[in-house]
Formats: structure tokens, sequence, C-alpha cells
């Protein structure tokens, strides 16, 4: 009598065409830009306007269009760099650190009015920051404050949307029972945050964190309206006033053009640098809560 081993039937991933569409499609509407964006920076001036978009002509000047850019009006771009990395890096980590703080304290703490705090909150999300730049600029410039680094890092220290995301975070990675256990051995409350509760938060921290960073490196209508001092603009603010240069001057500043985008180019590399650093933390995040 002869017995039979059944093996177990392997399921095929099933293939959407539609699917795999739209991911293309996708894809080229986020790539296509970036690639625009490199060939447009090997190209001179002239070349911009001459030869087709999405392809390299028929000499490579990107060595070139960076020493430019990094030399133009004595060096003012690695100024304005500078510049930003200084409001992005104190307002991202200030306000990813202030909206840890007050979500934790809004899911793990009981204290009156902390549900209609939290509405405000929620209000707050829904209020473009554009529609608060001009109150902002008045609050500043009558304590003197205006036209100062403080005035893009303070505003932007406020951060409604990641304390929401960390009320959220907090309430599904933080036991109550680690906190009393802590509680229990003598831990200060600060102490309890800092060495228990934020190692827990990293994904959410570092989600926080890039949200942050992105949105005051790419900030353009605050410092506009807040800075007058060329030597304190961001990128944003100073490849602005680089294009405005050269649309005023028409032909005559016509090689400022791709000194604009080249500028542009670099201006992205640090963003891109955070992501990869930080991606680290979301992938343990995605395994912790695949194992829970």
């Amino acid at each position: 009598m002869t017995t039979t081993t059944l093996k177990p039937r392997r399921h095929k991933p099933k293939r959407s065409t539609v699917l795999t569409i739209g991911m293309l499609a996708a894809a080229a509407y986020f790539l296509l830009p970036l690639f625009w964006l490199f060939v447009a920076s090997t190209k001179t001036s002239q070349d911009l306007f001459s030869t087709f978009g999405l392809w390299f002509s028929g000499d490579f000047h990107l060595i070139d269009n960076i020493r430019l850019t990094l030399t133009q009006d004595d060096g003012v771009f690695l100024r304005w760099l500078w510049n930003t990395l200084l409001y992005a890096v104190t307002a991202a980590g200030g306000g990813a650190l202030l909206a840890a703080l007050a979500g934790y304290g809004f899911s793990k703490y009981r204290f009156k009015g902390n549900r209609t705090m939290f509405m405000i909150v929620l209000g707050a999300v829904m209020v473009p920051t554009t529609a608060l730049a001009i109150p902002t600029y008045l609050v500043f410039s009558e304590i003197g404050l205006a036209d100062t680094p403080w005035a893009i890092i303070l505003p932007s220290l406020v951060n409604p949307f990641g304390l929401l995301l960390m009320r959220v975070y907090v309430e599904a990675a933080v036991p109550d029972s680690l906190l009393e256990a802590a509680r229990i051995d003598g831990a200060s409350e600060f102490r309890i945050f800092f060495q228990v509760v934020l190692r827990l938060l990293a994904p959410g921290f570092a989600t926080v964190l890039l949200f942050a960073l992105v949105h005051t490196w790419n900030n353009y209508f605050l410092p506009l309206i807040m800075l007058n001092d060329p030597e304190l603009y961001p990128i944003t603010v100073g490849l602005a006033r680089w294009q405005g240069q050269a649309a005023a001057a028409g032909g005559a500043s016509g090689d400022l053009i791709p000194l604009v985008i080249t500028g542009s180019l670099l201006s992205i590399i640090p963003l891109v640098i955070a992501f990869l650093f930080l991606q680290r933390y979301w992938q343990s995040g995605l395994v912790a809560g695949a194992v829970k």
C-alpha cells in the first residue's frame, strides 16, 4: 500500500495591471521633476532654451554650474544654506520634542480642560500657516524680533499636527503598566519620559521630525515677510531673489537662471540624506507593530 504526500499549493501573487500602471504613473509624477532638475543643472543658459528639456545637451556643465553657484555674490549661497540648516534643524528638533511632550501629556495625564484643550489643537490643525503669517509678523515686530533668526525658529516650533500624531502614537506604544512600574521604582516624571517613553516613541518622533524639517526647509512665505537682511535669508528666499534679478534684467542676467536651477538641486540633497538616515526608525516601528 503506497501513501502519497500532499504538497501544499503555492499561491502565486496576483498581479494587477491597473495597479502596476498606477504605480508607474505615480513614480513618473514624482521622479520626472527631479530628473528634469538634474538635467537642467548640467546646461548653460543658452542650452536651457535651445535643447530638449528632458535630456542632456552636448556639453556637461554641472561642475561649472556648482562652482558658479557657490561663488556667486561672494559665496552668499553657502550663507543661505547655513541659515536654512540652522532654522530647519533647530525648529524641527525643538518642535518634535515639544510635540512629543505635549502628546505624552495629553495621552497619559488627566487634568481639568484636557479634552477642551485638545479640541483646540485639532482646530489649529485646520488653520493654514499662511493665514497666521501676517499676525505673527505684527507680534514679532512689536517685540523687536522681526528680521532675526528667532522670527523663523519660534513660529516653526508650534506643530499642532505633530502633537496630534504623537498623542495617537503614545496611546498605542506606551503601556500604562510600564509607567506605573517606573514610578514604583522612584523615577521622576521627566526621567520616565526621557529614559523610557522617548525610546518607545522613536518611530513617531522621527516622523514628526522629518515632517517639521521638510516644512521649515521649504518655508518661503514666513521668511519672505519676516526677513529684510539678505544675510539671514534661507535658500528659498535667496533663490527667489536671484530669479527676480534675472527676470528684472532680462537677457542681461541670463546667467543667473542656471544658478537658480543648480541651487535648487543642491538644496534637496540634505533632505534626501535626512530621509535615508531616519527611515530606519520607521522600519523598526513597522516591525514592532507587526510583532504586537
